[in-house]
């Protein structure tokens, strides 16, 4: 019934498409496994991509060749930037989507995928030969074989769902939980987990007052998440803010009681940077209200999801509390919010490729590792995704390295230090976040997907024009002069220093207020930079201007590197070293770093080991 495939990806959501898609347009014969064909690429929780660091990561997986970028482009509805007041190193894009236009063009764009077929059913287990994975067992009996298996079983593996005292089996509401992998897993030497998320509630749009809340509409200039993409909707829809009280706070302290989180029935670590609204009464008793964020589900649906009111609370709870909320006097709930709580596996049994240490073959990505987000489960999934097809065609592994892309600060986090939470990425992360912006992913990328064989000669091309057309902007504002009655009005406007004589103009782009928008005004720069397009103009603008922490990264990043450069064998007796600490050595010999890079990274692994670690390979 069957052919043997080169990839078989267990589960469908965000990293498993993104997988599924990798391998296929790689050349790979792929099989995407699914137990609900109809939620394809589902956003489970809130409908929106991108936010503060993963927005990067959703621009650096549309730069590598994956699909994330285009279709949170075509599902569209609202668009902000944020921490535009900040310096570009933390300008983060952040879309709200419409849900089911979202997991359309997914399924869509799957279905249009050469060498990728689907299969609708569990998969129950795997099949191992020599610690080496040949294929998979379908709960049906089926026997289908590959040369390598990627999970990414999301929160379904031995999921199950809270509401209050109420608990029942389930990966998502209305979708059973995935059995029988966790239980072989564990058998084959994998260490195991759990961990705990949670959704808000759904309510009926048409019964809220929204002239009782703030409006948030979205940003007139819209940065496409795709580079092949030059415009966003011509339309867009608000989301709104409104605040909790007191008397919400109390209502929602009834209940406590008979919440699954402080009764002690959810063992799960739930992640800290996305609290329940009772864990946030709880934490900061000191705060009178809490945000609570309107957004709608999409364009053609009165459906809202609630943010900042996840809980887990009994439902009739939830209800009376939320209609103390102002603008929520009247509403109407579709379906109450839940925690769910579900298996994990330390991702610290991987490697960098996402290959599993104790099975050949087999690729971990999502949620399994501990992470939170459909950004770093879509990430993780495109990785292993292009790892999985060139273990079958016996290439070298595609690592990323911190200095080079946010996947490749999550991936390299996750397996040096593991995670006892669900794992979210921040700015705050990367050592190198000047260098990791948004705006030039492409530029930091393209050249490397398009080498692997995934970014498109189109994508390379139009990253090339970009490239080139920012050098070109910047070596003729290093050449070109400017006299005081060219510009002195332009710098009076900005209340910047007039010229006292002619200079060249890129000292003056280096001046806070000035931008090269404003050059390209004054008449004798105008037809030079106006034939430029604006994302080269604007990566030259960023190079000018932050040229000194730019190269202040580039020479730390370069350091580093030199430590990467130096190899630990896979079997090197940590033990042999008695200037070692006692945690190093235990930290070493568990994790097998493959590089010095590495070791220095783990938690636990001090600066004084990895001097030990350095006289003793004669560095």
């Amino acid at each position: 019934m069957f052919q043997e495939y080169d990839v078989i990806v267990i589960g469908g959501g965000h990293a498993g498409c993104e997988a599924a898609a990798a391998a296929a347009n790689l050349g790979s014969s792929t099989l995407l496994i699914t137990m609900n064909m109809q939620t394809i690429g589902q956003m489970s929780c809130n409908p929106a991509m991108g936010g503060v660091a993963k927005g990067q990561i959703v621009k650096e997986i549309d730069a590598l060749g994956g699909y994330s970028g285009k279709i949170t482009d075509a599902s569209m509805i609202q668009f902000r930037m944020l921490n535009r007041s900040k310096g570009p190193a933390m300008w983060s894009p952040r879309a709200q989507n419409d849900r089911m236009l979202f997991a359309a063009e997914w399924r869509k764009m799957l279905e249009q995928t050469p060498n990728l077929d689907m299969w609708q059913e569990m998969a129950v287990g795997l099949l191992v030969k020599d610690q080496r994975v040949i294929g998979v067992k379908t709960q049906l009996g089926l026997e289908i074989k590959s040369k390598t298996v990627v999970l990414t079983n999301g929160t379904f593996l031995n999921g199950i769902i809270h509401i209050g005292e109420k608990q029942f089996g389930g990966g998502r509401v209305g979708e059973r939980a995935a059995t029988g992998l966790t239980a072989q897993l564990v058998a084959l030497g994998f260490e195991s987990g759990r961990m705990k998320t949670g959704t808000p509630p759904r309510v009926d749009g048409r019964s809220l007052d929204y002239s009782k809340m703030e409006e948030q509409a979205g940003e007139d200039e819209i940065v496409p998440f795709s580079y092949l993409n030059k415009t966003g909707p011509t339309t867009q829809r608000s989301c709104h803010i409104t605040y909790t009280n007191p008397e919400v706070h109390e209502i929602l302290k009834t209940g406590f009681d008979r919440s699954p989180m402080f009764t002690g029935r959810i063992q799960g670590m739930g992640p800290r940077y996305c609290p329940s609204i009772e864990d946030k009464i709880d934490r900061f008793s000191q705060r009178d209200r809490h945000q609570v964020f309107v957004e709608p589900e999409g364009w053609d649906t009165v459906e809202i999801y609630v943010n900042g009111f996840s809980t887990s609370l009994p439902e009739e709870v939830q209800h009376k509390a939320m209609r103390k909320i102002p603008g929520f006097e009247n509403a109407k709930m579709f379906r109450p919010g839940y925690a769910i709580e579900y298996d994990f596996f330390q991702p610290s049994q991987l490697h960098h490729n996402l290959e599993t240490k104790l099975v050949e073959n087999l690729f971990f990505a999502g949620q399994i590792n501990g992470t939170t987000g459909y950004e770093e489960a879509a990430c993780q999934g495109l990785m292993a995704g292009i790892n999985a097809h060139r273990k079958t065609q016996e290439e070298e592994p595609f690592i990323l390295s911190r200095a080079e892309a946010y996947i490749g600060v999550l991936i390299d986090d996750l397996i040096n230090k593991g995670t006892e939470e669900p794992y979210r990425m921040f700015t705050s992360r990367a050592e190198y976040r000047i260098l990791l912006r948004q705006d030039n992913a492409d530029l930091r990328l393209t050249e490397k997907g398009y080498q692997v064989g995934l970014a498109t000669e189109e994508r390379y091309q139009k990253m090339k024009k970009k490239k080139d057309g920012c050098a070109n902007i910047i070596n003729y504002l290093k050449k070109k002069s400017i006299a005081p009655d060219e510009i002195d009005q332009l710098l009076i406007s900005k209340n910047s220093s007039p010229l006292k004589q002619k200079q060249k103009v890129l000292p003056i782009l280096t001046r806070p207020k000035i931008t090269i928008s404003d050059l390209a005004k004054i008449e004798s720069l105008a037809p030079t930079l106006n034939q430029y397009e604006k994302d080269a103009l604007e990566q030259a603008e960023i190079l000018v201007k932050y040229e000194g922490y730019i190269e202040r990264e580039k020479e730390m990043a370069e350091k580093m590197h030199r430590l990467e450069n130096i190899k630990l064998h896979q079997e090197f007796n940590y033990e042999g070293l008695a200037s070692l600490s006692a945690e190093a050595k235990e930290k070493l010999r568990k994790i097998k770093p493959s590089t010095l890079g590495q070791a220095s990274r783990i938690s636990g692994v001090s600066p004084s080991d990895i001097s030990v670690l350095m006289v003793h390979l004669g560095r």
